[in-house]
């Protein structure tokens, strides 16, 4: 039976977004979905049945950016992509995050999401592109899903706002939401120093714009969709159900006041093998999975309700409160910077690493193709920071985004190139976890760069906001730790400094959230991040001077268009002040000179020998130079690279000369003092008047 090819259009602002049915990949649930140029396929496929003894939902969502989409070769030795770069594993949790908490909860089949840009138009980003095409294949798949779901980016620029923003075009805002009717899903979003309330105003904005999206949906929903799957709930046994309730719920209760993470996990164990020896004598299998399953119902319920009754936490904290804080800085010998923050059992170690310009790190995607970083972070986090044995790989897709979002946070306080010419690596371990481990990173980045010497723009610290809701009840809860995270209904993450956001990231686990809670939550984060930055202030608010195993970087500013005359014929220039100095040169297109040396000498006789090649040539000034050509009336002199001047015959010594040759030959070096210089830049030098002198410049 042939399938009829479907287009629908929506028009976003000023965007116009196209969907195709039917027409591409017809053995998936699949849809092209395009905007300009930008082109991405998105196909989503699901197992006929769960597997025997699943316990979990598997989702998995890749993302994939083919190089031919804009016309390129992948870089690098192999001719073809490989694995996902950083860029493409931030994509795929952009889209993961909102979709997950919306399949219904008993569901445990596989379900795989593939999107794939496959053509590509700088004038529009693909990740918001392939969300809506993954919710929109979900919506008229027999897959169960609480959809539609619609992505937007959004950028602020002079307190206007602006779609889709051309990378770096963003302004004060780099902004993504994911939302469904009435709810808001995901926000993902770099800033610089904006309020809460411009924060909320944005995310309201994007979610207005949002609305023709969610009904072309609904609408294809109808026109083409297949009836859904039935999910069933898990068939307990209501006895045992009772007895295990009944028998774990007040011993759970108690396990839920001791603050000690280790120690209320090992209570949680004990008496989750008490209560199995008690229901299920014989140890059967099933029985087994099923009470241990009944037994994180019963954690779940005990945890939650009591926050919600009785406002107190599991460590008894009231909902607003942070936990106990130590700064400690310097804390290693050799690292450039260290810092060591922690909060409660949550405990990362930052340390700041300086290099020079050919240690920035280049960036290979579609979006940046080319482009480099001067400033990044890295988060590490060991399975002995949770007390658990497990093998030491790659940074998995947690720790990348992580770190994406601790680099973000701090990425708006780190100093121009003009004013600070270094690299700058944050590398932070996670020591201890027990909740916010990025949002500590973000403070102990923060006070190892001021110990490295970095002079910030104003110190960031970050927070984790939690929150507990029962029907109209709940609880917003401040610096959250794993088990509130785990039970809880949202992860939101915030950082800023005293007055200002400079990033966002927030997870929901339920269907959505309302602007009043959102606002509650961050004028809450607001007084808990001041808090802790006043800890951090306390142990270190000023850069200190930059370690003596850091190399110096001098900058040296010149006119652009003596960036040749430094460089010279095939790198001469600049190779011969690296070989006589031990030096490190770079100079960016606007003849921002930047010398890496590990000593003020050699980096001043660098200086010196850049400003004699680039300076214009100065009256009275001597240089040393070298005799490029010989005539019978005089020698012409080089005195900076491609620059000449004629030292006259009369001009070459005090006693008459009678051939030129007679005083110099092509080649030689020769001191020599300007003399004038005409309208037409002809320059007069003289021999005579430089003997017995040093070179000036």
């Amino acid at each position: 039976m042939s399938i009829t090819p479907i287009t629908r259009e929506v028009t976003v602002g000023d965007k116009t977004i196209k969907f195709q049915f039917n027409k591409f990949a017809k053995q998936a649930n699949s849809v092209m979905v395009s905007c300009g140029d930008t082109q991405v396929l998105v196909c989503v496929v699901a197992a006929e049945d769960a597997k025997p003894d699943q316990d979990f939902f598997p989702l998995t969502v890749d993302y994939f950016e083919r190089t031919y989409a804009a016309g390129r070769f992948p870089g690098g030795f192999v001719k073809r992509e490989t694995r996902q770069s950083e860029h493409e594993v931030l994509t795929c949790r952009v889209i993961d995050r909102p979709l997950r908490p919306l399949f219904p909860e008993h569901f445990l089949t596989d379900v795989q999401i593939t999107c794939t840009t496959v053509s590509y138009d700088p004038a529009h980003h693909p990740a918001p592109l392939a969300l809506m095409g993954a919710s929109v294949a979900l919506m008229i798949s027999n897959i169960p899903f609480d959809g539609p779901v619609a992505a937007l980016r959004i950028g602020m620029k002079d307190g206007q706002y602006i779609l889709d923003p051309k990378e770096g075009e963003g302004g004060d805002l780099d902004l993504n939401v994911a939302a469904k009717p009435g709810a808001l899903l995901m926000v993902e979003a770099g800033a610089n120093f904006l309020s809460e309330e411009q924060m909320l105003d944005a995310i309201s904005h994007a979610q207005k714009l949002m609305e023709p999206i969610f009904a072309m949906q609904l609408s294809i929903q109808k026109e083409i969709g297949v009836p859904k799957r039935a999910v069933k709930a898990p068939n307990w046994d209501k006895d045992i159900l009772a007895k295990v309730t009944a028998m774990a719920m007040p011993l759970v209760n108690k396990a839920f006041t001791i603050a000690s993470k280790t120690e209320r996990k090992q209570a949680i164990s004990s008496i989750t093998k008490d209560v199995l020896s008690a229901v299920n004598p014989t140890a059967d299998s099933a029985t087994s999975k099923m009470v241990k399953k009944m037994m994180e119902e019963v954690q779940y319920q005990s945890m939650r309700g009591s926050i919600l009754e009785t406002r107190k936490r599991v460590d008894g904290r009231g909902p607003a409160d942070v936990r106990k804080i130590t700064c400690e800085t310097k804390v290693l010998k050799r690292p450039h910077g260290s810092a060591l923050f922690t909060r409660g059992e949550t405990q990362a170690l930052a340390t700041v690493t300086l290099g020079a310009a050919d240690d920035e790190q280049r960036l290979d995607n579609l979006v940046t193709p080319n482009a480099f970083k001067s400033f990044m972070l890295h988060y590490n986090f060991p399975g002995y920071s949770v007390g658990e044995c497990k093998p030491n790989r790659a940074p998995a897709r947690r720790e990348v985004g992580h770190g994406a979002l601790a680099e973000r946070a701090l990425a708006r306080v780190v100093p121009d190139k003009a004013q600070f010419g270094y690299t700058i690596r944050v590398v932070s371990e996670v020591l201890e976890s027990n909740g916010s481990s990025s949002m500590a990173s973000v403070c102990a980045g923060t006070m190892a760069m001021l110990q490295a010497g970095v002079p910030i723009k104003e110190p960031v610290a970050g927070i984790a906001m939690g929150l507990i809701k029962e029907g109209d009840k709940y609880a917003i809860l401040s610096d959250i730790l794993g088990d509130e995270d785990h039970l809880g209904d949202m992860d939101f993450k915030v950082c800023g400094g005293q007055n200002g956001i400079t990033a966002l990231q927030m997870d929901i686990k339920i269907g959505g959230l309302t602007r009043d809670i959102l606002s509650q939550a961050l004028t809450q984060a607001l007084a808990g991040r001041r808090h802790i930055l006043a800890s951090m202030t306390t142990a270190i608010n000023t850069p200190s001077e930059i370690s003596e195993f850091a190399p110096r970087i001098f900058q040296v500013k010149i006119k652009s268009d003596r960036i040749r005359d430094l460089i010279g014929p095939g790198g001469k220039n600049i190779k011969k002040i690296v070989a006589d100095t031990g030096v490190k040169i770079d100079v960016n297109d606007e003849g921002m000179v930047s010398i890496v040396a590990m000593d003020v000498v050699s980096a001043e006789a660098a200086k010196k020998m850049i400003r004699s090649m680039t300076s214009d040539p100065e009256i009275g000034a001597i240089y040393l130079g070298l005799v490029k050509k010989i005539m019978d009336f005089g020698a012409f002199v080089e005195i900076k690279p491609g620059t000449e001047g004629l030292c006259h015959i009369s001009q070459l010594d005090n006693a008459r000369v009678e051939r030129t040759e007679d005083v110099c030959k092509e080649g030689d070096e020769m001191l020599v003092k300007v003399l004038e210089i005409d309208r037409q830049g002809k320059i007069k030098l003289s021999r005579k008047d430089a003997l017995g002198k040093k070179p000036t410049a």
